[in-house]
């Protein structure tokens, strides 16, 4: 008898092929703990479409976004359909260009939840592909951040403060539905896919655990802006953006490791 899920991943995909297939597949790879993989396609109506019917051991949602639909709005909610079917104790959102590269990622991750029922969130800030120096570097550089501080500057819609993103982020499943908590919240002012939910996790009290991206790192790799960066007929990218993204991506994709993993079919099985 197979054993029950433990956590429900839920990967919002929208016409990245290469970048879904290896998302998926390195989640076959690494991932040693039953699991439930939801991915919603977002009408994204190509190849990576045609290759997620292929796989028999996820769960597709082929969801139809709403005409004129944005971007940010299709991904929150994309994440919020997964959120509603989701029926296991953990549930795990994670963007198509986030890969994993450590065995036993998962198990890892929850355990910082410790069995405390008060943890209800556990992530990290951005990932980025840079040495650690250089992110103190930046930081420490950060005139903007500093003055900002010194001078106590309002900060009305919480632009500036920090909150676990969707890019790895687990969840205690039950506590998102007994206080009503969705992906949506404050869409529509422009806030990022589950920043208003996670505001509402530490105002309302519960404890959330938010790792170094150091940390964060040793379990998943995060390409960011690659799915805007392969769709530039439909997303605006600053030029210095998109040839950074580039290196990024062209560096990944031919390390030896990706390819091992995108060369091996098996793990669509």
């Amino acid at each position: 008898m197979p054993e029950k899920p433990v956590a429900t991943l839920c990967i919002v995909n929208y016409k990245t092929l290469d970048f879904t297939r290896l998302c998926l597949r390195s989640i076959r790879r690494f991932t040693r703990i039953p699991c439930e993989v939801i991915v919603v396609d977002n009408n994204s109506a190509d190849a990576s479409t045609e290759y997620l019917r292929l796989l028999k051991w996820i769960r597709l949602i082929e969801r139809r976004p709403e005409p004129g639909e944005q971007g940010g709005i299709a991904h929150a909610a994309a994440l919020q359909e997964g959120l509603d079917r989701c029926r296991t104790e953990f549930f795990v959102s994670m963007h198509s260009d986030t890969f994993v590269q450590t065995d036993g990622w998962l198990s890892d991750l929850i355990g910082y939840f410790a069995g405390d029922p008060q943890v209800a969130c556990v992530g990290s800030g951005k990932l980025e592909l840079i040495p650690r120096w250089r992110m103190w570097l930046k930081q420490a550089t950060d005139i903007r951040t500093f003055k900002r501080k010194l001078l106590r500057v309002p900060d009305p819609l919480s632009k500036h403060r920090y909150y676990n993103r969707t890019i790895c982020c687990l969840y205690r499943t039950d506590v998102l539905k007994k206080e009503n908590l969705s992906f949506l919240m404050d869409r529509d002012k422009g806030v990022t896919a589950g920043k208003k939910l996670y505001f509402e996790l530490v105002d309302r009290g519960y404890a959330t655990i938010e790792l170094p991206p150091s940390v964060m790192s040793r379990y998943v790799l995060h390409l960011a802006h690659a799915t805007q960066v392969v769709n530039p007929q439909e997303f605006t990218v600053r030029s210095r953006t998109t040839r950074k993204c580039n290196r990024l991506v062209r560096k990944v994709m031919s390390s030896p490791a990706v390819q091992q993993i995108l060369n091996d079919n098996r793990l669509d099985d």
